[in-house]
């Protein structure tokens, strides 16, 4: 029987889940994560969990985004081919102008993040189109989409390989997921897709983070298949890894691991980890030809009533009278609450920073003895000095590090995940520190923000530099001025201790 599909309801059932998610982590992923934050022995990992679980709660009562990376959306559609579209749109404008709409709602404003002519100008769409899109035509008179806004940071992670028939699966992923590092903000999912061609490997890995985690219900009922096989074997080698929530050291790494098989070349076996991250957002919905199919909201009960303290030994810094000398006495793990007036900045504008300074052009902003935070805020709504600013992926920053603390003198960074060599080496040169902020918390960092105003590169949009005054913001120390990264430190420690209990 033939099905006629409205344009419009595919468009707001498209923008009606992308708000959804904006806001609502999946109920699986909240208690996913509170399994992992009841168990959790490290302490800098379980502080980190329970930021990402107060975060979530404030998210849902507020309805401002998990966090500030609204991601880039991407769709899986499956047509049934006694489907009749009233449309006057082509399918991938319908779902586009589903986009906008969820990106541009005035009382959720989403942060664009997609530029186009990526290896050119790299100039914002200004509504976060267009998504990456998938179809499958079916037998069937409905039309089944999911929906998911996949943050940069952890897709920016994602590895591939053309593995030879004969390789181990098993010992690829463990290869790289070390090499991940952190700054797809743990704890979350990796998807894993195997076979296939390389993009379909790629389109694999993406589609099995759409399915709600179970992990536990599989390692009760026991595998039934080679993917099943993969998924128990993977769960448990990559969390005795140690890497932890945020790279820190802990017994949870990931919640769950997805596996998606299809049949390859017999001289091939393509292979594709996607890791999903503390932000996980992805939502499903059926049109049957009776209207748009809206999402249902959760009940708070669903999160738990989760406090974070932080201990008597906190240190707490004014950030207007800190000087170089004092931060000589920080301590890597060490919990720091900053107060008074930091900078921002993150890619775009670290660029401009170094090329005016080898054109010795002068800085519009004085970095000197200050502190600049990775960050590109998404736009305030009605009373907010500014809307959700958690932390990117610091990494990013590292080709700057030299030069910005040479010739500017700054004092500190702050980001997200680890640091590579290049900037940790340059941090102990200069005496410098680098502190991170929990990835995933991103509403509950806008809240320590009792101020903010951009005072350069104003036409960077998002990447433009603000000056922030916060209040008791949270960071830990994660590089000291001596050079020790506590991103090296945490899991090391953690991954003997795990394997010793494991041996008794």
């Amino acid at each position: 029987m033939t099905t006629v599909i409205r344009q419009d309801d595919l468009i707001e059932s498209v923008a009606d889940a992308l708000q959804f998610i904006s806001y609502y982590h999946p109920k699986d992923f909240i208690q996913a994560v509170h399994e992992a934050y009841k168990k959790e022995e490290s302490q800098a990992a379980k502080d980190a969990m329970a930021q990402i679980l107060i975060n979530s709660r404030m998210c849902a009562q507020g309805k401002r985004p998990l966090c500030q990376d609204t991601g880039i959306v991407t769709v899986f559609v499956t047509v049934g081919m006694d489907v009749q579209w009233d449309a006057d749109m082509a399918l991938d404008d319908i779902i586009n102008e589903g986009v906008r709409r969820a990106y541009m709602h005035p009382d959720n404003v989403l942060r664009a993040s997609i530029l186009a002519d990526p290896d050119g100008k790299r100039t914002n769409t200004k509504d976060n189109t267009p998504a990456i899109i998938h179809y499958k035509i079916v037998p069937g008179n409905t039309v089944d989409v999911h929906v998911a806004a996949k943050g940069g940071g952890s897709e920016a992670k994602s590895k591939f390989a053309m593995l030879n028939p004969s390789d181990s699966v098993v010992d690829w992923v463990l290869k790289m997921v070390p090499q991940m590092g952190a700054g797809w903000c743990p704890p979350g999912m990796l998807g894993i897709g195997v076979g296939g061609t390389a993009e379909k490997a790629m389109e694999l890995a993406k589609e099995s983070l759409l399915d709600p985690i179970d992990i536990h219900d599989l390692q009760a009922r026991g595998a039934s298949n080679r993917s099943e096989e993969l998924r128990l074997e993977l769960f448990d080698k990559v969390n005795e890894l140690g890497i932890g929530a945020q790279g820190l050291g802990g017994l949870t790494t990931v919640l769950d691991v997805k596996v998606k098989d299809y049949p390859t070349h017999a001289a091939n076996k393509p292979v594709a980890i996607i890791p999903n991250c503390a932000a996980t957002r992805h939502a499903h919905f059926v049109l049957d030809g009776s209207g748009p199919s809206l999402q249902t909201p959760p009940s708070l009960e669903d999160w738990p009533e989760i406090t974070w303290e932080v201990g008597d030994s906190v240190r707490r810094v004014n950030l207007d009278t800190v000087t170089p000398e004092d931060v000589k006495d920080w301590k890597p793990g060490e919990t720091v609450l900053l107060s008074g007036k930091m900078l921002t900045g993150r890619d775009a504008a670290h660029k401009k920073m170094v090329d005016m300074i080898e054109r010795g052009e002068e800085l519009p902003v004085d970095l000197k003895g200050r502190f600049i935070y990775y960050v590109g805020p998404v736009d305030p709504v009605r009373e907010e000095v500014v809307g959700p600013a958690g932390p990117t992926t610091a990494t990013r920053m590292d080709k700057f590090t030299r030069t910005m603390l040479e010739k500017t003198g700054l004092t500190g960074m702050i980001g997200k995940a680890e640091r590579g060599q290049v900037a940790i080496d340059a941090i102990r040169e200069f005496g410098a520190v680098y502190l991170m902020a929990v990835g995933g918390s991103a509403y509950l960092v806008s809240k320590a923000i009792k101020h903010a105003e951009v005072v350069a590169f104003e036409e960077l949009g998002m990447e433009a530099i603000y000056e922030f005054e916060v209040e008791d913001m949270p960071v830990t120390v994660a590089v000291d001025s001596k050079g020790s990264s506590v991103h090296q430190t945490g899991p090391a420690e953690w991954h003997e201790k795990i394997i010793t209990a494991k041996a008794v």
